[in-house]
């Protein structure tokens, strides 16, 4: 057994002080649709609900066992980092401070605080997490408090492979295939590494990043580290903007090509079919490796698969944005902005134009004091994507003037 391997067989042995390993799970609705057998290794099911704790726990268990006397820790984090540091730092009794954005959503900060009880307190500070991550870095260095990073250090890393030697352990073999999701590269590389030093049959690997934030595929393609401009930071838990540079030097032996990219309302589909079929509750990075089937496709069939669900704190009142996300990602909801004749009957004129199964999900004028047109937002549902195609036929035949904003990120940003 290599050094590595050694040291994560430590780290996982000592997790069993928190909590039992996370079930693989043979998953039938996926295993019968996609033709292969489908395994979950439910890293939602740990006692934060995300893999993050491994990490966070190794850390600070290497630290106490290295002889440390700091007994003060501190992190940076608006999400599953937070929560596993929390739950760490109680266990050990140490004095934690966790520094979070401002608009961290309420649910996750109760969380934080309900798993670190007394043991923690919670800083909100910044609108942005390099705000709080500086706010950390500077609470370290003024009172000499142990900063522990979401992914960027070897004690993490270590940590995070617990889960590659679970599923050996589990599954009695490596798999043909598993599936990662990658934020900032800890759990990805930490899994690279452990299989790859392995004595037996290594599987292929495959990672998977949200589409609105491939700082890995970026950075390979570029054959460097690349810290992205800008991000879309709905899949909060993987929406980084630069990779680690310690998981990049694992990672980057692969193409670019093994790194698949997750539309973001594709991602909404994966979250709702699950929750709907199989009662399984994902936050958007947790649905990742999941949702990289759908891009997989054949590819899959008849092998032995295993994905990583590597967290499951939702917040409900998210719901709704889900959906919206899902519906326009499936060609079913629609944004236009209609330029109505103002003449009695305009209005009436354009709704007979609507299909049996089209329905105005909103309407909203934009510009009252028009003379001869009026400005409106209008959003439309219906049940087959094709039916816009015939709808927007019998616009144009009807010399009605519209413009469609569905794809229009500033205006939809501004309008809806």
């Amino acid at each position: 057994m290599t050094d590595f391997r050694t040291r994560v067989a430590d780290a996982e042995a000592a997790l069993r002080e928190l909590f039992p390993e996370t079930p693989l799970q043979l998953n039938e609705h996926l295993s019968k649709r996609w033709d292969a057998q489908i395994w979950l290794k439910r890293e939602d099911l740990t006692p934060v609900r995300s893999y993050k704790i491994r990490g966070a726990f190794n850390f600070m268990r290497k630290r106490l066992a290295g002889g440390d006397t700091t007994s003060r820790f501190c992190c940076a984090s608006a999400g599953n980092h937070a929560q596993g540091f929390a739950f760490a730092c109680r266990h050990f009794g140490l004095e934690g401070r966790v520094f979070m954005p401002v608009t961290t959503p309420q649910q996750k900060i109760d969380k934080t605080r309900v798993f670190g009880g007394s043991a923690v307190e919670i800083e909100l500070t910044g609108d942005f997490f390099d705000d709080c991550y500086a706010a950390a870095k500077a609470y370290a260095a003024d009172s000499g408090a142990a900063m522990v990073p979401p992914f960027d250090h070897e004690d993490i890393v270590e940590g995070q492979a617990s889960v590659a030697l679970e599923v050996e352990r589990q599954l009695g073999a490596m798999p043909d295939l598993m599936v990662l999701p990658v934020g900032g590269g800890g759990l990805s590389s930490g899994v690279t590494r452990y299989v790859s030093e392995g004595t037996g049959s290594a599987p292929q690997l495959l990672f998977v990043e949200p589409e609105g934030a491939p700082s890995l595929r970026t950075s390979l393609e570029r054959g460097e580290r690349v810290k992205l401009k800008q991000i879309d930071g709905f899949v909060d838990g993987a929406a980084v903007a630069e990779i680690g540079a310690l998981p990049l030097e694992t990672l980057s032996r692969f193409r670019p090509e093994d790194v698949l990219l997750a539309p973001e309302g594709r991602l909404c589909q994966t979250m709702l079919e699950m929750l709907n079929l199989e009662g399984i509750v994902l936050e958007p990075a947790g649905a990742l490796a999941i949702d990289a089937l759908r891009s997989l496709g054949e590819a899959v069939r008849g092998k032995t698969v295993v994905l990583v669900v590597s967290g499951g704190n939702f917040d409900f009142e998210r719901l709704p944005d889900v959906k919206e996300r899902a519906l326009r990602y499936e060609g079913l909801k629609k944004y236009f902005i209609l330029r109505l004749p103002q003449r009695p009957g305009a209005l009436r004129d354009f709704l007979h134009l609507l299909g049996p199964n089209d329905d105005v999900a909103r309407f909203e004028y934009l510009k009252k004091s028009a003379r001869d047109f009026g400005s409106i937002l209008l959003g439309l549902e219906t049940t087959d994507a094709a039916n816009f195609a015939s709808l927007f036929e019998r616009l144009d035949a009807q010399g009605f003037v519209y413009q469609d904003i569905t794809e229009n990120r500033i205006m939809a940003d501004l309008l809806i």
